[in-house]
């Protein structure tokens, strides 16, 4: 056991049938787990989820995007087809306290289990749909991924060079950014149920999502009156300089470090100089206020690329975060991995997986009591299903076992 990290049981009791996949659901559900609720996957029994991207009789040749968002839950695999199939499910979900899916528009009421079907099972359960699109919206019918709801939530038209093309940010925030909004809701709703007893219906539209992600950026429309524009490295709308990416020795395609003045600290700027060995500008009125500074934005650039071009971009964090200015190395994601800190802290750990090699990945970074959550694998399709339907339905195996045999599990 990771002794940096510990079991959180906040949620414990809670069950959630989990009928996402890819990344939208099985994002939030993750991070029910590692709060401790049971949360059961409910998978097609010949490939499962689409993100194990399994090949059909070959070894699975990339189980790590779908470790890395399906931690800590089990799975059981079921033919939602079969009758008896769909029968468990719903028995399952009589005693769900949570239901989620994610499946394309409309597919969860051709398989049988809409929300009117299941809120008839079960009053009080909250079911949790993420779509692409929302309700009413002229492409509610559409499909959608990660790069769409980016592009159609804005988040694409603000980031890129000033005079570039938009450009997609590295990161799903339309994939997990939207699961977090779902998850803290599912939460809300399941504090109100302890007081009311009833269920809800919650739902939520990649789209809807990454705007609530621009708030920044609608503040910026706000104070200028034109859409938010594109700034590179800087933030646009902020008028402030030195504000930045700085390149950094030895001149690899990430040694920058990004350092930050604020208008609301004018010793940044003092500060800073010295830093650079340039106290001969301390004082000087070309650039006194943020705004001279902005100005003369391609001069004071320079005069601070000149000092970062001789230091390693930890050195240059170091030292300008040590004069209590604000800075920040470019870290790759090897480097975030390598760095031991992460792993001492629990904030990365390492899953020890039955068929895969070993692999360290980012846990849940709250923690709770000194330690965040423990990181437990990803299962084997259909590793729990005999437990799960022996814990959920009081099935023994001989009824399981028959329950294989007509192909229902």
């Amino acid at each position: 056991m990771n002794d940096a990290a510990a079991p959180v049981q906040f949620l414990s009791g809670v069950k959630i049938v989990d009928l996402s996949q890819f990344e939208a659901g099985p994002s939030c559900t993750e991070a029910l787990a590692w709060l401790g609720a049971d949360v059961v996957k409910i998978e097609n029994p010949k490939m499962g989820d689409p993100g194990r991207r399994l090949r059909p009789g070959q070894p699975d040749h990339d189980p790590y995007y779908f470790h890395v968002f399906n931690a800590n839950k089990r799975s059981m695999t079921v033919n939602l087809k079969s009758p008896k199939g769909l029968a468990l499910v719903k028995d399952m979900l009589r005693q769900a306290d949570v239901c989620i899916e994610n499946f394309a528009p409309g597919a969860i009421e051709r398989l049988g289990l809409g929300y009117d079907v299941v809120r008839e099972l079960n009053p009080g359960i909250i079911y949790a749909q993420i779509k692409g699109f929302g309700e009413g919206s002229p492409y509610e019918k559409n499909l959608a991924f990660d790069m769409i709801a980016q592009a159609c939530g804005g988040t694409f038209s603000v980031t890129g060079d000033a005079d570039g093309p938009p450009t997609r940010p590295g990161i799903s925030l339309g994939d997990t950014g939207t699961g977090m909004t779902m998850g803290i809701t599912i939460l809300a709703a399941l504090y109100k149920r302890r007081e009311t007893g009833k269920g809800h219906r919650l739902q939520v539209a990649m789209q809807d999502a990454i705007m609530h992600y621009m708030r920044i950026n609608f503040a910026t429309q706000g104070l200028t009156g034109k859409a938010a524009q594109r700034g590179g490295s800087k933030v646009v709308g902020i008028s402030n300089a030195p504000m930045g990416l700085y390149p950094c020795a030895p001149g690899g395609p990430n040694d920058y470090v990004y350092i930050m003045t604020s208008r609301a600290n004018p010793e940044h700027w003092e500060r800073l100089l010295k830093v650079v060995g340039r106290e001969d500008l301390v004082g000087d009125g070309r650039y006194s206020t943020p705004m001279d500074r902005v100005q003369r934005e391609a001069e004071v650039d320079a005069i601070i690329a000149a000092w970062t071009r001789t230091q390693s971009k930890h050195a240059a964090m170091r030292s300008v975060g040590e004069a209590g200015i604000p800075a920040g190395a470019v870290l790759d994601t090897m480097e975030l991995q390598n760095d031991a800190s992460f792993e001492q802290r629990g904030i990365m750990q390492v899953m020890k997986h039955p068929v895969h090699r070993d692999f360290k990945m980012p846990g849940w970074p709250v923690r709770v009591d000194g330690k965040p959550p423990l990181l437990t694998p990803s299962p084997m399709l259909g590793e729990h299903t005999e437990a799960v339907l022996g814990e959920w339905l009081g099935l023994n195996g001989l009824a399981v076992e028959a329950l294989r045999t007509e192909g229902a599990v």
